[in-house]
């Protein structure tokens, strides 16, 4: 529990550099592969001994730490055991020693959900151009904030009306909409700033595109000049686009491929966030006699 995280590559001895391989080989993103290596670091931190000497006592052990004392979310418990998993199962060769850890019950909090008029005031309030037109092709598209910021000018596809979104979550590509009234926002942003170099919206992240640091700054700005007091975040804009394409008659199974869900059941989290299902159903309450 003593061991510095600049000891833990010793620690872990080739344990690191193999499965990194397993992760590369299994076809996992980049993203994916730091956060379970991440995972195994802190589980040999710990401990302060390879997960090479540890067996399911210690899974257990560490697990049960992070809920009770650390108190994790839900989400980092499945980011956690799915890390675990893997480095047991693939790269150790002992499924046994995690194949008993559960899955967690998840808590389903519908987020909030941004109004029509609350979007078109938030886009209004953004004084910087970049982050509006990010903005803009968040709630316009369905993207991501990382996937915003990635944008290439080439994923601009105005002969079919489509948007490019590469190495999306999972380092999955999909395809999604470019509305004529996105276009023309982009190409009026075009003029304005000029963007060099190989991204739409260049900016200070190692890669030299937009920081979604920077763009959440920016929308938290606009929250407070348009007046909206839901606890919302840049991603709200992608839940309201779910939610108003469904509320608008879009088929649920279009809107699960437009935002790039592998199950439909991320999808449909959407009708029930729809007001317009509930206004168009009545009560039994009103068909009494």
């Amino acid at each position: 529990m003593g061991v510095h995280a600049g000891s833990m590559e010793d620690v872990m001895g080739k344990l690191h550099d193999r499965m990194e391989e397993d992760l590369q080989l299994g076809g996992y993103s980049p993203k994916t592969r730091e956060v379970y290596l991440f995972h195994a670091r802190k589980l040999a931190a710990h401990f302060g001994r390879s997960p090479e000497v540890m067996g399911d006592a210690e899974v257990r052990a560490y697990m049960l730490h992070l809920v009770q004392e650390r108190k994790v979310s839900d989400a980092t418990y499945r980011q956690v055991r799915a890390a675990l998993r893997f480095l047991f199962r693939q790269t150790l060769g002992r499924p046994l020693d995690v194949e008993w850890l559960p899955v967690r019950r998840p808590k389903r909090r519908l987020p909030a959900i941004l109004g029509r008029e609350e979007v078109q005031g938030i886009l209004g309030a953004v004084r910087d151009p970049m982050c509006r037109a990010i903005f803009t092709v968040m709630y316009a598209s369905g993207l991501r904030i990382l996937e915003a910021c990635r944008l290439r000018p080439g994923d601009v596809d105005s002969k079919r009306m489509a948007l490019m979104v590469r190495n999306g979550k999972g380092g999955v590509d999909r395809i999604t909409l470019l509305s004529p009234r996105l276009l023309e926002d982009l190409r009026n942003y075009w003029r304005a700033c000029h963007p060099s170099g190989e991204w739409l919206f260049p900016g200070k992240s190692p890669k030299g595109h937009a920081s979604p640091d920077t763009v959440r700054q920016a929308f938290h700005k606009a929250l407070s000049e348009a007046g909206v007091g839901k606890r919302v975040t840049p991603h709200s804009l992608r839940h309201a686009f779910a939610t108003h394409l469904i509320e608008s008659g879009t088929d649920v199974t279009v809107v699960q491929a437009l935002m790039g869900h592998r199950s439909m059941k991320a999808t449909l989290v959407y009708t029930h966030l729809s007001t317009a299902h509930l206004t168009g159903t009545r009560s039994p309450l009103d068909q009494l006699g």
